[in-house]
């Protein structure tokens, strides 16, 4: 069974390793355990875990929450830079 290291997995499902080592670190997604060896540690990602983490990826929350377009919170109402 071939195994993938976490880098690889995320270049197989398309993403950052940054944005992989972000949604790991928040809880996003399952991950396999950590293994060491030689002492060095590291996640053996096999074709069934990246493919558990592709199936989550459209359901993960990114970034920022933006403002509607419209809403009363686009203009406050008495800025020191209205000309009402």
């Amino acid at each position: 069974m071939k195994v993938y290291s976490t880098r690889e997995a995320a270049k197989l499902l398309g993403i950052s390793l940054m944005s992989l080592q972000r949604y790991i670190a928040a809880g996003k997604v399952t991950v396999p355990p950590v293994q060491n060896v030689g002492g060095n540690r590291f996640r053996a990602w096999t074709i069934s875990d990246i493919e558990r983490v592709r199936k989550a990826l459209p359901k993960i929350k990114n970034g920022r929450k933006r403002r509607k377009k419209g809403s009363e919170n686009d203009s406050p109402k008495g800025s020191l830079y209205s000309h009402d």
